[in-house]
């Protein structure tokens, strides 16, 4: 219930929904404000077009290309089981790293047979595709897969691997069913391991561009430098690190050494994140219900990544806030021209947003 003040002073706002909506949230001290804002996009529905019959599986990642006109995608092997989730590509060979054109067209596509459940993906400057195996310990038959992060040329070509195939641990060349990776500008290379809220590593690891490992910083706990589940890491445009901390509900900030910056909450519960060149963030809540984070609605939240205010919201239409199980888009990539595109795993649909000009 909303409190009012007797006092002199007056709802003034003229007549926006977004004015009303930061009023409320201000009197009220909820996120109302979030809930209300604008959403300039438009959906698209039916994008993706998979080639020869191809059913759409559950989907992972996805990043714009180095050349702003195609999207890298994850698209996992329909397992025989249709509700097994978590390893669907252990007993198949599709290739999982698709490449579409704009308009929803699959022009390339490999790593078939070199994961079990390939999770986070990040494009280099260089337009090599990066690649990580988020399977979980108990899902990882013994083999030569699993926990690990590999990098692809652009036509597919193996160029580097890291972590040990099979083997889930916490040295310096191993990890934990690694969530994603980021590249920074220089080739150093950020892995956010991993997929777990309490039996994980819940750190981030630093190699540099050939492999050789620089750095670890982070445990699991709720404090600053402290994760519970590491879904997604990106950096901005300032080079600063981002990691959605999903199982604590925010997103955390740190410089290239990781020492901590800030943390932000007003993106609700974030599974992906991402930037444009125009200093914009944009970041995924797949999960917020109300039992996981009461009170926020799932969707895509668009904001300022040097202040953090959030500025756009679209509202994830088919979302139910009494349900458990995460539905929404877990990743985001942008286009040249602003338009967006959401991988949802268990709807298994990649959606299209695109930008309205006002």
């Amino acid at each position: 219930m909303i409190k009012t003040f007797k006092t002199s002073f007056r709802w003034s706002f003229p007549g926006s929904t977004l004015a009303r909506g930061i009023a409320i949230g201000l009197v009220a001290g909820t996120n109302a404000f979030a809930q209300v804002l604008p959403n300039p996009y438009r959906l698209v529905d039916g994008w993706a077009k998979l080639p020869d019959g191809r059913p759409m599986g559950a989907v992972g990642d996805l990043k714009s290309d180095s050349d702003g006109s195609h999207i890298w995608a994850i698209v996992r092997c329909v397992a025989t089981d249709p509700k097994r989730f978590g390893n669907e590509c252990l007993d198949s060979d599709v290739h999982p790293i698709l490449k579409f054109d704009l308009k929803g067209n699959v022009v390339k596509s490999f790593g078939g047979g070199v994961f079990i459940w390939p999770h986070g993906l990040d494009v280099d400057r260089e337009g090599n595709v990066w690649v990580t195996d988020a399977v979980a310990p108990k899902k990882t038959p013994t083999g030569k897969r699993g926990h690990q992060v590999v990098k692809f040329s652009p036509e597919g070509k193996v160029l580097l691997t890291l972590g040990t195939p099979g083997v889930s641990g916490s040295g310096p060349n191993e990890f934990n069913a690694p969530s994603d990776v980021v590249v920074a500008t220089n080739g150093d290379i950020f892995v956010a391991d991993s997929h777990s809220f309490d039996s994980g590593n819940n750190r981030v690891v630093k190699y540099s561009k050939d492999g050789t490992f620089i750095k670890s910083w982070g445990k699991t706990g709720y404090g600053p430098g402290e994760f519970r589940m590491l879904h997604s890491i990106a950096i901005d445009n300032q080079g600063r690190v981002f990691v959605a901390d999903r199982g604590n509900n925010r997103i955390q900030i740190f410089d290239q050494e990781g020492k901590f910056l800030a943390q932000w909450t007003q993106f609700g519960r974030p599974s992906g994140i991402t930037f444009d060149d125009k200093g914009q963030i944009y970041v995924t809540d797949s999960e917020s219900d109300n039992e996981q984070n009461p009170g926020w609605e799932m969707g895509i939240r668009i904001g300022d990544a040097r202040t953090g205010w959030v500025t756009s919201f679209i509202l994830y239409p088919w979302g139910d806030p009494r349900e458990v199980e995460g539905t929404g888009a877990e990743f985001v990539a942008v286009d040249r021209d602003g338009n967006l595109y959401g991988g949802e795993p268990r709807p298994r649909r990649i959606q299209k947003y695109v930008r309205v000009k006002p």
